[in-house]
Parts: structure tokens; sequence; C-alpha cells
């Protein structure tokens, strides 16, 4: 019964043609290695994605960015020197009675928040001291080098926090947001069935131990399942031979509108803050290779995830490329219609499949890495050699889908 409400409120209110996200924070008490960890499914038109290092404010950062935006005057999810780290979703239930023109700010209010924070009292410093109407509908998910993980939602007037490490705000360690704020007005706005089905995702994670980077990377920015339907097509068609077997993707977190993924893992206290793990995916979560990067690596991302002015990335060109052969309906409302089979399939010829194959190392490696550089911190040689190994990796692993 509770599944068919949200079905039928969802229909109702109909979908939002872009800005809409998953995001969740999660409390380092909660997690393996006692390290805090926000995400970002990103949705938007602009499916051209890439990274760009930035040393423009109090702190240098790194920020995932629209490829068009030569200057990087906007920042979709990030990292910075001190440590801090932001990301958000649009809220769609607030500012409804708001006649203002002054609107979508999020990007550039991310930007400076990552130029001037250390921590989540200067994140709220920020939003205080920002005027009113601020522009703003959105929750932004934050976390600062000393543990601290929050949820703020805010309007145009003023915000909520939401504490990941409260366990009366969050008795799991855990906060999902899609595209309403509690806060705002009830029953309006969207991703109510996202919402459900990261619920669900989450809460299975937290309560078998797997509450890690990997398993939010590969199961929920892959994430194949509708909780309404109460079927998981990833597991369904892993049986099936690969074929013509097309679903409805657009009420699942990661569908054609998902333009990337973005996922920053934390540092313990008393670790250097300018080695949290920014973890991305440029491109089209299903077909894109997670890739870490740290601010402490300096101007050297890998070539594969960065281009010059409107340029867009190689790596978030490669996983357009792969797209379309998910989603090769292109009239109508054919956009919609995935042909999971490319992605799962009996053969484990998917392309998630063979990208989690190639993962494997990355995870692995990226472990073996940082449990050195926690204790002996890294040069930027050390971290530049990484990059090569990962700019090879890609090249290779996108080479094996052409042949």
């Amino acid at each position: 019964m509770k599944h068919l409400l949200i079905a039928l409120m969802a229909l109702l209110i109909g979908h939002p043609s872009v800005k809409a996200c998953t995001t969740a924070i999660v409390s380092g008490k909660y997690t393996a290695n006692g390290r805090p960890i926000i995400w970002k499914l990103r949705d938007t038109e602009t499916f051209e994605n890439k990274l760009r290092y930035f040393s423009d404010g109090k702190y240098d950062y790194i920020g995932l960015i629209n490829s068009s935006d030569a200057k990087g005057e906007q920042v979709w999810g990030g990292s910075n020197a001190a440590g801090f780290a932001i990301m958000n979703s649009a809220s769609f239930n607030v500012n409804l009675d708001d006649t203002t023109s002054f609107k979508d700010q999020e990007g550039f209010f991310m930007k400076e928040a990552l130029q001037k924070c250390a921590s989540l009292e200067d994140f709220e410093a920020l939003i205080h001291e920002r005027p009113a109407p601020k522009g703003l509908a959105a929750h932004f998910g934050v976390l600062d080098a000393k543990g601290g993980v929050a949820f703020y939602e805010v309007n145009n007037y003023n915000y909520t926090k939401f504490d990941a490490n409260d366990p009366a705000q969050a008795p799991n360690g855990y906060i999902i947001r899609t595209n309403y704020s509690f806060t705002g007005k009830k029953d309006v706005g969207y991703g109510f069935i996202r919402y459900q089905t990261a619920q669900d995702i989450f809460y299975q994670a937290e309560s078998m131990g797997a509450l890690n980077t990997q398993t939010i990377l590969q199961n929920f920015s892959r994430c194949l399942k509708h909780a309404v339907l109460d079927v998981d097509y990833r597991q369904q068609y892993s049986a099936v031979r690969k074929g013509q077997h097309f679903v409805n993707s657009g009420d699942m977190i990661t569908r054609h509108g998902s333009s990337s993924a973005i996922l920053i893992e934390g540092v313990s206290r008393g670790e250097a803050p300018d080695l949290s793990t920014i973890w991305t995916m440029v491109g089209f979560p299903s077909t894109c290779l997670s890739v870490p990067v740290w601010v402490k690596g300096g101007n050297n991302l890998p070539a594969m995830l960065t281009a010059e002015g409107e340029a867009n990335c190689e790596l978030n060109e490669l996983t357009l490329q792969l797209k379309k052969r998910c989603y090769p309906i292109e009239r109508s409302a054919g956009y919609k219609y995935l042909n999971v089979s490319e992605l799962i399939n009996s053969e484990g010829s998917g392309i998630i499949q063979h990208l989690e194959k190639v993962e494997a190392s990355v995870f692995s490696t990226t472990k073996q890495k940082l449990d050195q550089w926690h204790i002996s911190a890294p040069t930027i040689k050390e971290i530049k050699e990484v990059y090569t190994w990962l700019d090879d990796l890609v090249r290779k692993t996108y080479h094996g889908f052409s042949e």
C-alpha cells in the first residue's frame, strides 16, 4: 500500500526536466573505516561534465563542472584543501509563494563555499551572511575534516540542519534527499519513488555492514531497482541472455537523465584534510569508470577527466557513446527505455559487469595507497604516478568496448 501511494503521488506531480538528483550523507560512525561520505547522483540536461582544479579562493579545491562552463563559474560538487566538501540536490517544494526572479544560484554558491569554508560552522555562517532572497532552493550535503556531516535544507530566507551524527535525526547513520524538502510543502516536489528506492538500498547495506564507498559507487550509482514495482532489474537480467530487453528507467535512481556521480570520502580526525578522496563518474554512471582524485595532487588531474575551455573531457565522451547503446530509441519518449541487457546479462558481457571487474583494481590500489599516505604524506609526484596509471587504465578499458 505504501509503494502504491508513492507511485500515485509521483504520477500526479509529474517529472522535472532538470536538476533532479538523488543524494545522501553518511556518518563516519557507520562506515567501516570511520570516514564520512557524501554522495550525489546528478540528473540534469547537461550531460557533458568534467573535473577542474581551482586556486581562486582561500582554499584550493577540485570541482565537478559542466564542460561548457569555460570559466568554472559554477560547481556541482567538490572538496577543498581544508577537507571541506559539498554537493546538492534541488528542492521543488520551497519558495513556492516567492515571486523573486533571483534563483538557481546553487552552483555559484557551492563554488563560494569551497573557496571560503573549512568547517560546517563556516558554511552555516556563509548561509547567514548571504542576503535574502538567497536565490537558493536546495539540500546541501556537507562534510568537514572534523567528522562533521550534515544536510542543510535551504530556501530564500532560512535553513534547517539535519545532522548525520545525531542518532535522533539519523538513527542508521545516513540521511537521503531527492527533490523535495522535509521542511517544505507536504506532498509537493519530485523524487518520491527514488527516495523510497534509496531508503531501501541504504537500509539493506547498513544492516549488512556494507555501507562503504564501493557499495555506494557501484551498486547505488548504477541502481536498476524500481521500488514501486518491487523489482531489481540488475538482479533479474543477470540470468537473461543478451538481447532486446527494454525497461522504463524513468523512475529509477539511475536513468537517462543521469549525467554523472560524485562521492567524497572525508578523512578521520588527525589525517591530512587534503587527502579526502573525491570519487567521480564524470559521465553516465552505468557506463563510466569510477576514478579517485585528491586536492593534495594539485593541478595535475588525470587527463581523461579534464579539458580546456568549453571542450568536453575524453572519459565523458566515451561514456556517452556507450550510453547510446543502452538508450537506442531516440524518437518521442523513447529516451526512457533502457535496453538493460547492454548493462547486465547472463553471459557476463554487460557494460556494468566489465567496468566493475576493472574497478576491482582501482579500489584495491586506492586503498593500498591511502593506507600508506595516511602514515606518510605522498609527494605530488607519487599522486601523479597514480593518475598516469588511471589514465592508462581508462584508455585500455574503453578500447576494449570498441573491439
